[in-house]
C-alpha cells in the first residue's frame, strides 16, 4: 500500500512538473523578423495592453494549452507585442512610433498591423515575407484558435476558405476525440 502510495506521488509530480515546463517560447517583433530572414516561418503576434483582462485570461488559459503551445513554438515565431509600448520599432524601412493619447496611447506598429482597428487583445499574422495574412480581434480559446493556426501553418488560405477548412478540421478532430 505505501508502495503504490509512493508511486501514485511521483506519477502525479512528474505529471504537474511536464506540464509546467512547456511554454510558448516568446520573441520580441526585431527578433522574430531577424528569425525569419534564417529559417522563414509564420509570425504570430498577440497584440495586448497591461490593463486588458481578456488578454490576461488568454494568457492563462489559452497560451498554457498545450496543443497551442506545440503548435506556435513548432509553426510560428510567436510574438508577444504591447500596444501601448513606448520603443521606437523599425520595420521595412519605417520607424513606428509611440503616439500619446490621453491617458495612454498606442504604438503605431499595433495599429498598421491591426488596420487601425485597435482592440485587445487581437491576433496579427505575418507571412514568411513579413506580409500581414491578417489580423483576428477578440479573445481566443485554444479550440478556436487551433484552427486558425493549423488554417495559416498549412497555407491552406491559398486553396480554401476558413469556413471550410474548419468543418473538416471539426470532422477530424472528432473522429480523434
Amino acid at each position: 500500500m505505501k508502495k503504490c502510495l509512493i508511486l501514485i506521488l511521483f506519477i502525479t509530480i512528474g505529471f504537474n512538473a511536464f506540464s509546467q515546463d512547456a511554454k510558448i517560447k516568446w520573441y520580441t517583433f526585431q527578433e522574430a523578423i531577424e528569425l525569419n530572414k534564417k529559417e522563414p516561418r509564420k509570425i504570430f503576434i498577440d497584440v495586448y495592453t497591461d490593463w486588458c483582462g481578456w488578454c490576461k485570461k488568454m494568457d492563462a488559459n489559452t497560451f498554457r494549452n498545450h496543443k497551442i503551445i506545440k503548435i506556435l513554438n513548432e509553426r510560428f515565431y510567436a510574438v508577444k507585442f504591447n500596444a501601448e509600448q513606448k520603443q521606437d520599432i523599425l520595420f521595412n524601412g519605417k520607424t513606428f512610433k509611440f503616439i500619446a493619447n490621453g491617458r495612454r496611447g498606442y504604438h503605431e506598429l499595433a495599429a498598421a498591423l491591426l488596420n487601425n482597428k485597435l482592440s485587445y487583445p487581437s491576433i496579427a499574422y505575418l507571412n514568411e515575407d513579413n506580409q500581414l495574412l491578417t489580423s483576428v480581434p477578440g479573445y481566443q480559446t485554444p479550440e478556436s484558435l487551433e484552427p486558425i493556426l493549423m488554417f495559416l501553418s498549412e497555407d491552406a488560405f491559398k486553396t480554401e476558405t476558413f469556413q471550410s477548412y474548419k468543418k473538416k478540421f471539426d470532422k477530424k478532430e472528432t473522429k480523434q476525440n
